[in-house]
């Protein structure tokens, strides 16, 4: 049998350097827009994003961790580990809350992002999420393994982000979009698995670590039971729909074998149904934010999974679509046309003005993929 082809071994050397210099940029723009918290805005210039979630911040920090900035990744996490250990006891009261039976409102739940000093900010944004922390959990775990890290410093957060996903993690809330509030969406469902799985390494204590593995055994099983459609993932509990978020199911959280047949036939109808033949990847058919244009994060999740299954030369590509997006001074932007809506654009534009660019997580998925890949040297 012939040996697959590394798509490095062939790639023109002009090419990979033009690669490896936009993570540099990357690298650079990141740790330039880090706050002197840790926190991690979402993006530069753009002020509706002038926050920091735990989900984008924690694949920006994987992506900086992957790419040698470890102290950058570090100093994020301990913002988080701040923010939990602050909130330990309005999760306290959570966790009772919702073992007696009640349901507290939106806004008594933690909120997806946070005011670059850690604090909440009070306004009417679609809060309730609750994928950033087990994302965070997760990335926590994998930067800690990298660098040979300790867990005791973030035991006493992590345990308050386990025992949260292990109260509500499975409830409805807001999708990774920040939409559908009344739905059970399987990507949150899989960034939630991974997060409670990451726990059981994090040092907590014997009661947090099984009633965390009981958890996500109930998220497995559910997403067993009911998260598919026709062999696919289902964007939600009951749609028939795909978003190009549930590559996630497979690479990185491990919620579905990346290379079985659910996986298998998910990747297919999102590269059928929501990539264009440039390489652009939109988040769902329906999408109508910005007019729902070409997110280089997705592009830069499918090139992660297609990597770890083997198929690098379509990871390349990816990469390459990614780095096609940058600007003249290799800033990325959020998502570009060609949109699903264009008549829906106008009403985002006058509403914000141009969509956000760079955006963070764009450049950490980019630092991510190209990583992976080897442009960055030996894959972390």
């Amino acid at each position: 049998m012939a040996e697959p082809v590394n798509p490095l071994s062939v790639a023109d050397a002009a090419d990979l350097r033009r690669l490896a210099e936009l993570a540099e940029v990357s690298v650079s723009l990141i740790a330039g827009a880090q706050d002197a918290s840790g926190a991690y805005p979402a993006a530069v210039g753009f002020t509706p994003y002038g926050f920091s979630w735990f989900r984008d911040g924690a694949f920006i920090a994987e992506g900086m961790s992957r790419a040698g900035a470890a102290s950058s990744a570090t100093a994020f996490h301990e913002w988080c580990a701040r923010v939990l250990v602050r909130e330990s006891a309005a999760v306290d009261a959570l966790v009772a809350r919702v073992s007696a039976g009640e349901q507290p409102t939106d806004a008594e739940l933690l909120p997806a992002r946070y005011t670059l000093a850690g604090e909440r900010h009070e306004d009417d944004w679609w809060n309730y999420q609750v994928d950033g922390y087990g994302t965070w959990l997760w990335a926590l775990r994998t930067h800690l393994s990298r660098w040979g890290g300790s867990a005791a410093p973030y035991t006493a957060a992590a345990e308050t982000a386990a025992r949260y996903l292990a109260a509500v993690g499975d409830r409805t809330c807001r999708d990774w979009w920040e939409e559908h509030r009344d739905q059970t969406h399987v990507s949150t469902l899989a960034s939630v698995y991974g997060g409670l799985r990451a726990a059981a390494e994090l040092g907590m204590s014997p009661s947090t670590a099984s009633a965390a593995a009981a958890a996500a055994e109930r998220v497995e099983a559910l997403v067993v039971r009911s998260g598919t459609h026709e062999g696919a993932l289902r964007k939600w509990l009951g749609s028939t729909e795909v978003d190009a978020s549930l590559v996630v199911a497979g690479v990185p959280f491990g919620l579905v074998d990346p290379s079985g047949p659910v996986m298998t036939e998910t990747v297919a109808r999102v590269t059928a149904e929501l990539t264009t033949p440039g390489g652009g990847v939109h988040r769902y058919a329906t999408d109508t934010f910005y007019g729902g244009g070409q997110w280089p994060i997705l592009a830069g999740f499918l090139g992660w999974h297609h990597a770890v299954v083997g198929e690098r030369e379509r990871a390349m590509e990816l990469l390459r679509w990614i780095a096609s997006t940058a600007d003249p001074s290799g800033r990325l932007p959020e998502q570009l046309p060609p949109t699903l809506a264009p008549d829906v654009l106008p009403e985002w534009l006058e509403r914000w003005g141009p969509s956000a660019r760079p955006l963070l997580w764009s450049h950490g998925m980019y630092l991510v993929l190209a990583a992976e890949l080897g442009v960055l040297g030996p894959a972390r």
